[in-house]
């Protein structure tokens, strides 16, 4: 028996940490885990699975509409926010529960609280208490990045926006990324004026630009505005309750809530890592190498705390190789190229592989294949709203080194095509195969 209290503890209770906590002890460690929020951390409890959920009663406003066309006697209906929230908390309350009886089942210590590390093998709990560890894994994941301004307490976050009373009039979403563009269209078709802000002037950069330029077209023509090249300088709180936003370079613009949608950054303010030796990067990131493990031997850390790819799938294969390194005997590392991503958005983007800009930047001679149309259900609702699928072919090789889609159900076709990007396959491999008629995913393998 070791003398120490535990052979491994988490710091986190997110994807990374949980995956990493249940394999380790299948493997036979002794593993405890301290949450001091909620077990299931940001993608179950204030991220993509709430977030998915939101988008899911979003498209129904757009599906009621097109019913009209395909025969339905659909009246006008009334949405009702609070009735949607309720029940997308009740399915996280759920998720949460079948996270903490994982976790029971492995015999896994769950310690609802805040833990620091106050040494190399050494953690301490808000109550005072220290535990001993041979091991101590940080996989508290990542936290929305506030950027400091006159009135920036009256903003929101994506903690937040789940939780909300009632539903704004008139939002104002700050930042240009994913989170921004998601919750733009969730909000907007919910009824909200939408306005987004951004500092820079492009959304979503590092998706392809043909890609992010066809969201910003769409997202135009539904109705939601952009302002660019306009920091924030003030959110000034009105004596109704409502927000006035001042920025550079705009005209003030009125509000009911600002979601604030900068960027995540590492979650490591306060943790103690630094006084214990360990390395962080300038943005606060936990310093790895291939094998999760930090300029402290005994100490790993895996997901978005390290800020490789902030991506929870990509998490969870971290915690699985710690794991199975290091308790199971079964050195593992992760493969980071080709991993795909999506944008929930309306309509939604899916992507893998490089960009067309990378790849030539890259490989010199490239390949583009495109297809832009309609979807056919879009076609019969009288909607001009078009799908667009990106191919970026090496030149020399015929390899498939990029997909990038936008348009119906495009995460759901692109999950499957990236195993494809993965796999290597040739442009010539995608056109040797059938299409399957009549879908959105066979223009993959007719593309000209």
């Amino acid at each position: 028996m070791s003398d120490f209290d535990y052979d491994l503890f988490v710091i986190g209770a997110g994807s990374g940490g949980v995956r990493a906590s249940r394999v380790a002890a299948s493997h036979g460690a002794r593993v405890a885990v301290a949450e001091e929020h909620r077990v299931g951390g940001t993608c179950v409890i204030r991220g993509c699975v709430p977030k998915k959920l939101l988008v899911y009663g979003a498209h129904f406003a757009e599906d009621l509409k097109d019913a009209r066309h395909f025969g339905w006697d659909v009246p006008d209906c009334h949405f009702d926010w609070q009735r949607l929230r309720d029940n997308v908390l009740s399915e996280v309350t759920r998720l949460e529960g079948l996270y903490g009886q994982t976790l029971d089942n492995h015999k896994v210590t769950v310690l609802k609280t805040r833990a620091t590390v106050v040494g190399p093998q050494k953690v301490r709990l808000a109550d005072g208490t220290e535990l001993t560890t041979e091991r101590i894994l940080v996989a508290t994941g990542g936290w929305p990045f506030v950027p400091e301004f006159p009135g920036s307490e009256h903003a929101i976050t994506s903690n937040e926006v789940f939780h909300l009373d009632s539903l704004p009039k008139r939002v104002v979403i700050a930042g240009g990324g994913y989170i921004a563009n998601e919750f733009a269209g969730i909000f907007n078709e919910f009824g909200s004026k939408v306005t987004i802000v951004n500092r820079g002037d492009a959304i979503l950069r590092g998706y392809d630009e043909q890609i992010r330029d066809r969201l910003l077209q769409i997202s135009m023509t539904k109705g939601i505005e952009f302002r660019f090249n306009a920091p924030f300088k003030s959110i000034e709180k009105q004596d109704d309750g409502s927000l006035m936003v001042h920025l550079d370079n705009c005209d003030p613009i009125a509000a009911d809530a600002v979601l604030v949608a900068t960027g995540r950054v590492p979650n490591t303010k306060g943790l103690g890592l630094e006084a214990a030796g360990v390395e962080l990067d300038k943005d606060g990131a936990v310093k790895v190498d291939d094998n999760n493990q930090s300029s402290v031997p005994s100490i790993y850390a895996v997901g978005d705390v390290t800020n490789r790819i902030q991506l929870t799938p990509v998490a969870i294969r971290e915690g699985q190789a710690f794991a199975d390194s290091v308790f199971g005997g079964k050195p593992t590392t992760v493969d980071y190229a080709n991993v795909p991503s999506a944008v929930f958005s309306h309509p939604p983007i899916g992507a893998v592989g490089l960009t067309e800009a990378e790849a030539r930047n890259k490989l010199g001679a490239v390949r583009i294949y495109t297809s832009d149309f309609r979807a056919m259900k879009n076609v019969l609702a009288g909607r001009n709203e078009r799908a667009l699928y990106k191919m970026v072919v090496n030149a020399a090789t015929d390899q498939v080194v990029g997909l990038h889609m936008i348009g119906p159900d495009a995460p759901e076709i692109l999950q499957a095509a990236a195993v494809a990007v993965k796999a290597g396959l040739t442009k010539a491999d995608f056109d040797a195969t059938v299409a399957l008629h009549p879908s959105m995913a066979e223009e993959l393998v007719l593309l000209k």
